[in-house]
């Protein structure tokens, strides 16, 4: 089939792409390729998905989400059938520092997508949304069945307001949504701007490592594998109604409208400080960390609970952060050269 995926040049929408590519799909993809971080990496992963599809099976259109009249037309050309939205400005940090961007892109660029999706008769949408919208919530593992109303970012509220605004359109023109609460997704190609990068070109360096809240920190970390794999299995499973849904008791995570959410997630949350254990053990080389309280918009731990998502597609993460944080290494010094 078709598949449009938005921020294709991304971490996910790359890996995503590929395993569209892999079992025979059209990809359509659409990014705006910004300097948030190296647009290089952007451009090799590209490049990656270039090489690694036949002749006409991938197509790159360069658009922002904010064009309205060119997401539109992206849609008019090509008719299709399924979309992956996973474009989006992403950084809880950075969202303290240029918020603009988060409305631009998170909230403006979502409404052309559900707009286009609206009138060209999308079959399925399936769009990223965030751990980070559990914010103050405390208990563990992070269920879709909690509330979620009290975010600690705007990149969080702006991820909310993506699960509502997809609501309000599944429940008004019966589009078939789903979105996905990504937990800390590393691996292969990943984001500079995340975790895994930093501290790997720190040590690599001999660089002070900062990390934040002492160490404290728990991150379900989940490897990009197993992330695509449930994007996959989500996408070839459209939303349906929940027949059983009362508004009397409101489920967070179904409707009587074709929608739905769910945690993806490992369900394995990892401490900060072993990640970086990892890291010391396949670097061969020992991190000079420099410890730093909790930051502003941080939340201490995630976990995710996958239940749902186990129950409704059977996706079941396979992969142990040693293994994934092995890969990612082997990736970084082939990329890179080091």
């Amino acid at each position: 089939m078709d598949v449009l995926v938005t921020g294709v040049a991304g971490f996910i929408g790359h890996g995503a792409a590929l395993a569209l590519l892999r079992r025979g799909d059209r990809v359509i993809g659409l990014d705006n390729l910004n300097d948030y971080y190296d647009v290089n990496l952007k451009k090799s992963r590209l490049e990656h998905l270039n090489i690694s599809s036949q002749p006409g099976q991938f197509i790159f259109r360069k658009i922002d989400l904010v064009d309205r009249l060119g997401v539109n037309q992206l849609f008019a050309d090509f008719s299709p059938q399924k979309v992956i939205h996973l474009a989006a400005q992403a950084g809880v940090r950075y969202s303290l520092e240029n918020p603009f961007a988060y409305i631009d892109s998170n909230i403006v660029g979502f409404l052309h997508i559900l707009e286009a999706c609206r009138h060209h008769r999308v079959e399925h949408l399936v769009y990223a949304s965030s751990s980070s919208v559990y914010g103050a919530n405390k208990k563990l593992p992070f269920s879709v069945h909690d509330n979620v109303d009290h975010p600690l970012s705007l990149y969080a509220a702006t991820k909310k307001a993506n699960e509502l605004m997809a609501h309000t359109y599944s429940h008004l023109y019966n589009i078939p949504t789903t979105g996905l609460r990504f937990f800390t997704v590393y691996g292969p190609w990943g984001r500079p701007d995340m975790a895994l990068f930093k501290f790997t070109r720190a040590i690599l360096n001999n660089e002070p490592l900062p990390v934040f809240n002492y160490g404290k920190h728990r991150r379900d970390f989940t490897y990009i594998d197993d992330i695509v794999e449930g994007i996959l299995r989500v996408l070839d499973r459209p939303a349906a109604p929940n027949p059983a849904w009362c508004g009397e008791t409101p489920d967070p995570a179904t409707s009587l409208a074709p929608w739905r959410v769910y945690n993806i997630g490992a369900h394995r949350p990892i401490e900060l400080l072993r990640y970086i254990e990892l890291l010391e053990e396949y670097l061969g080389k020992k991190a000079l960390i420099t410890f730093l309280p909790l930051q502003p918009g941080d939340v201490p731990d995630t976990y995710a609970d996958v239940t749902a998502l186990k129950e409704d597609t059977g996706y079941e993460p396979i992969t142990p952060v040693e293994i994934g944080v092995q890969r990612f290494v082997e990736w970084y010094r082939d990329y890179y050269r080091v």
